[in-house]
Protein backbone atom coordinates (compact mmCIF):
# COMPACT_ATOMS: atom_id res chain seq x y z
CA UNK A 1 0.00 0.00 0.00
CA UNK A 2 1.09 3.39 -0.43
CA UNK A 3 1.30 6.40 2.32
CA UNK A 4 1.72 9.51 3.23
CA UNK A 5 2.70 11.34 6.58
CA UNK A 6 0.04 13.53 8.01
CA UNK A 7 0.97 17.14 7.57
CA UNK A 8 3.56 17.73 10.28
CA UNK A 9 3.64 14.26 11.30
CA UNK A 10 6.61 12.45 11.85
CA UNK A 11 6.40 8.60 10.96
CA UNK A 12 9.95 6.43 10.64
CA UNK A 13 10.20 2.96 8.86
CA UNK A 14 10.15 0.40 11.72
CA UNK A 15 13.23 -1.21 9.45
CA UNK A 16 15.39 1.63 8.67
CA UNK A 17 14.58 3.84 11.15
CA UNK A 18 14.35 7.04 8.29
CA UNK A 19 11.24 9.01 8.10
CA UNK A 20 9.08 8.55 5.86
CA UNK A 21 8.83 10.84 2.89
CA UNK A 22 6.45 13.94 2.61
CA UNK A 23 5.76 12.59 -0.85
CA UNK A 24 4.97 9.48 0.63
CA UNK A 25 6.18 5.77 -0.39
CA UNK A 26 5.18 2.19 -0.57
CA UNK A 27 5.02 0.17 2.57
CA UNK A 28 3.70 -3.32 3.39
CA UNK A 29 0.48 -4.01 4.55
CA UNK A 30 1.59 -4.96 7.66
CA UNK A 31 0.94 -4.51 11.82
CA UNK A 32 2.74 -1.31 12.10
CA UNK A 33 1.51 0.43 9.21
CA UNK A 34 -1.98 -0.73 9.68
CA UNK A 35 -1.86 0.85 12.88
CA UNK A 36 -0.63 4.05 12.25
CA UNK A 37 -3.28 4.46 9.27
CA UNK A 38 -5.35 3.60 12.26
CA UNK A 39 -4.42 6.38 14.61
CA UNK A 40 -4.14 8.77 11.64
CA UNK A 41 -0.62 9.38 11.56
CA UNK A 42 -0.22 8.15 7.86
CA UNK A 43 -3.17 8.56 5.22
CA UNK A 44 -3.14 5.92 2.28
CA UNK A 45 -2.80 7.72 -1.18
CA UNK A 46 -2.56 7.32 -4.42
CA UNK A 47 1.33 7.03 -5.89
CA UNK A 48 1.98 10.31 -7.58
CA UNK A 49 3.38 10.19 -11.16
CA UNK A 50 5.48 12.79 -12.79
CA UNK A 51 5.33 13.15 -16.36
CA UNK A 52 8.56 12.29 -18.59
CA UNK A 53 10.04 15.17 -20.13
CA UNK A 54 10.57 14.66 -23.80
CA UNK A 55 14.28 13.96 -24.84
CA UNK A 56 16.18 15.85 -27.51
CA UNK A 57 17.70 13.74 -30.45
CA UNK A 58 21.03 14.37 -31.11
CA UNK A 59 21.70 18.20 -32.14
CA UNK A 60 17.83 19.09 -31.86
CA UNK A 61 17.10 21.68 -29.06
CA UNK A 62 13.51 22.13 -27.39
Amino acid sequence: MYVKPKPGALVRDPVTRQPLPDTGAEVPSDQYWMRRLADGDVVQSERTTVAALPVPADGEDL
